[in-house]
Parts: structure tokens; C-alpha cells; sequence
């Protein structure tokens, strides 16, 4: 199946316009066995209640009988099991969470999806993708301000860009690259079937809930037509001079040599996605000077900073005095980290110290791996002291005889990684 897969994006590397008519065909047991496989299959479960380990005991069955109902068009996409997470600030992002057999068959759509839109996607786009991280979009970025002519950057944030995308306009789209109406019409289910709340469901016409495998492609798919295009085709090639873009997933930045051209993209960009449904956050859009010659435009005054994909990115210099931008751990970013430990060891302080340790190890070691860059280790440190203070006060806490902090210092099992070098040199 995989073999296949690899036919259609060879064809739509070469053919860039054609129209995909014959897709569902791909959709058998054997696909959808092949694509749990790749799955992560411990998720939660959805409005069913079923859990992936009771899917997986009649697999083969399970996925004949999906085939069979697709076939004979009486696939019914449920609706989403809706929770909210934090956001930071008090605020809360809806997440949707689809059954597990609705999980599959979305995961097995996208991976179809996916074979067709990398070649149409363009390479400033990072998000989601096969390949690519946000590593390789700050990578990017940096690039663009430490050795491209760029003086001037644009921040903004798309406002509930899930929430608001709009369902015709994203099957216009679609409509430009797929023609099976067997793919189109289970879309248009997913995108019509709704969220469970408090034992009702509610419908939306409009926007895509984030937590499904499908929505991070159709996501993708909507801001290539509606951003990415227009800038590279219409918008860059105006510019007098240099101007980039760097996009992960709703989140991006543009970079542009003179300040008109900068100026002239803020007022552009909010009128084109207006026109799809979108709206930018005012008060996360800024204008600002940033880049190697920003000190001298603002006449030796400290340029702004602004953060990016977790990181504060500051006008700094390298070891050789010369500039370059410094990526630092966002106050925002510890803050949710640190929160989380939290959450966690206030919940579980009543378990054994061994386990805490592991638990405490996996979450500081994921930090490190996406924080570890270069000029973060202070912060890193940071972090991992402000753990272990939180640590040595819920074990004070549940203990009758509280521990002193020199004989938790002794204690094998009250080690904690401390971040080495840099985990991404070349980044």
C-alpha cells in the first residue's frame, strides 16, 4: 500500500494540476490494518468509550467491516468527544477527540491526502508535515535573520483559526486536487459531525476540531491556498526587497527587508484572510524592527523581541561578538512546563518515590529535547531546580517526619537529568 502511495505523489509531483477521481479504492482492510500499525494507539477513547485495546482484538474484522461500510455508503462519522485543555493565562483550547475506529479511518484519509499535497505544499511551510519540525522552522528563520537582508518582522496569530475555518471554502479547495466523491463526501462528514457536550451534540458550520488525524492536514491545506500562494506568488514578487515567509501550521512570521513593504504586508495579509474567514489577533500583531542591522536603524537603542514556536528570539551575539539571533525558553513556555509538574505531583504524591523519578525524568528530558539549543542552558538549569524544589515539597508534605533537603541530596532515587550540551548544535 505504501508502494502505492508512493505512485500518487509521483504523479502529483509531475502533473500539478491534475485532479485525483480514483482515491477510496485505496481504503482496504489491508490499508487500514498497514496504518494502524503507524498509529499511536494509546490515545483516549471517544463518545463510544471504546478503547484501542478493544479495537485491536478483532483488528482484521474491525477493518473489513469499515471497508464494507464505506462501499456501501453507510459510514457514519460520530460526533467528537470535546475536552478542554489549557491554554495558559486561565484560557482553555477545545480539543476533540474522535472514537477510535473514526480515528482510523481519518488517520488513513490523511496519510492519502498527505502522499497528494507535499509536492503542492511549498517549503516554508513546517507544520505537521512528514520530515519536518519546528526545529527546521526556527533553523529557518534564523537563517533568514542572521545572513539574509531582513530589518523588519511581522508577528501576528490567526484568532481560533480551528474555529473559524471555513467549511466551503476548505472543499473548493480540496475540490482543486481531489475528485472522488468518496473522499470528499467523508470530509464533509467530519467536518459536519459535531462535538458531544454535555450530552448534546452541537453542530458548527464552521471550523475543524483539533485533536482528530485529519485536521492538521486540512489545516495545512486551507492556509496554502489562502496564505502561502498569495504571498509567494502575488505579494513577494512585488516586493523591491527581500521578503520570507516561515508557517507552522497557523502560526507564522514574515520577514522583509524595507519597512513599506512591511507595512504594506500588515494591511494585505488581514484583507486577504479576511476574505477566507479569518481573522488576525490584534493584540498579538506587532510590527517590529528586528534583524543584524536593526541596532543601527533604531540608533543604538535594544530592538524588541518576540517569540516563536515556545522560544523569545532577542537581537544577541555569538561568541565571536558578531550578531546572531539568541533563542531562549519563553516565560510563557517554563511557566506551563512548571505548571504541569505541578499538576502532576500534586495528583500523584502518593505514589512511590521511584516512580516519581521516572515520571519526573521522561517530562524534564522532553523539555530539554525540544529547549535544548544554544544559549538556554541557564534557563534549563532553571527549570530543572525549580523541579526539584517542587518535588522536595509534596514529599515534605505527605511524610509525618518530613525529609531534609542534605539527606534528599544523598538519595539515588532524587536524581534528576541535568541538561549537558546543547541537544541541537545546528539549529
Amino acid at each position: 500500500m505504501t508502494t502505492k502511495l508512493d505512485g500518487i505523489a509521483i504523479k502529483a509531483k509531475s502533473q500539478t494540476k491534475l485532479r485525483f477521481t480514483a482515491l477510496a479504492h485505496l481504503i482496504t482492510p489491508a490499508f487500514l490494518v498497514e496504518t494502524w500499525r503507524q498509529m499511536n494507539r494509546r490515545g483516549a477513547s471517544g463518545v463510544d468509550h471504546e478503547t484501542t485495546q478493544e479495537f485491536e482484538r478483532n483488528l482484521d474484522q474491525r477493518c473489513q467491516d469499515i471497508v464494507d461500510r464505506l462501499k456501501a455508503r453507510q459510514y457514519q462519522a460520530p460526533p467528537v468527544r470535546r475536552v478542554e485543555i489549557p491554554k495558559g493565562g486561565g484560557k482553555t483550547r477545545p480539543l476533540g477527540i474522535p472514537t477510535v475506529e473514526d480515528r482510523l479511518v481519518q488517520r488513513a484519509v490523511a496519510r492519502i491526502l498527505e502522499a497528494i499535497y507535499e509536492a503542492d505544499f511549498l517549503p516554508f511551510s513546517y507544520g505537521f508535515r512528514p520530515g519536518r519540525s519546528p526545529h527546521l522552522a526556527l533553523q529557518a528563520l534564523r537563517k533568514h535573520l542572521k545572513t539574509d537582508k531582513v530589518s523588519y518582522l511581522f508577528e501576528t496569530d490567526i484568532r481560533g483559526f480551528f474555529n473559524h475555518l471555513n467549511h466551503d471554502w476548505l472543499m473548493r479547495m480540496l475540490a482543486l486536487r481531489i475528485g472522488d466523491p468518496v473522499i470528499l463526501r467523508l470530509i464533509a462528514k467530519w467536518l459536519k459531525a459535531g462535538a458531544l457536550v454535555n450530552g448534546i451534540i452541537v453542530k458548527n458550520d464552521e471550523g475543524s476540531p483539533q485533536g482528530g488525524p485529519i485536521s492538521p492536514i486540512l489545516a495545512n491545506i486551507y492556509l496554502h491556498y489562502a496564505l502561502d500562494l498569495w504571498f509567494e506568488r502575488r505579494f513577494a514578487r512585488g516586493c523591491q526587497g527581500e521578503a520570507y515567509l516561515v508557517r507552522f501550521a497557523d502560526d507564522f512570521v514574515a520577514c522583509f527587508q524595507h519597512a513599506h513593504e512591511a507595512r504594506r504586508f500588515q494591511v494585505a495579509v488581514a484583507d486577504r484572510l479576511g476574505g477566507f474567514g479569518l481573522e488576525l489577533a490584534e493584540e498579538k500583531t506587532r510590527l517590529l524592527t528586528f534583524g543584524r542591522f536593526a541596532r543601527d536603524r533604531l540608533k543604538g537603542k535594544t530592538p524588541e523581541t518576540f517569540v516563536f514556536l515556545g522560544f523569545k528570539h532577542v537581537c544577541g551575539t555569538d561568541r565571536w561578538g558578531k550578531y546572531a539571533p539568541l533563542r531562549i525558553p519563553s516565560t510563557k513556555s517554563c511557566r506551563k512546563f512548571l505548571d504541569r509538574v505541578h499538576e502532576w505531583l500534586t495528583r500523584y504524591m502518593h505514589l512511590n518515590v521511584w516512580r516519581q523519578q521516572a515520571q519526573l525524568r521522561m517530562m524534564l528530558n522532553g523539555f530539554y529535547q525540544y529547549f535544548g539549543l544554544h544559549h538556554c542552558r541557564p534557563t534549563l538549569a532553571r527549570i530543572h531546580a525549580e523541579v526539584c524544589r517542587q518535588w522536595f515539597r509534596v514529599l515534605r508534605r505527605r511524610s509525618q517526619r518530613p525529609p531534609t533537603w542534605k539527606y534528599l541530596a544523598t538519595q539515588a532515587w532524587f536524581e534528576l537529568p541535568l541538561v549537558s550540551r546543547a541537544l541541537h548544535p545546528s539549529i
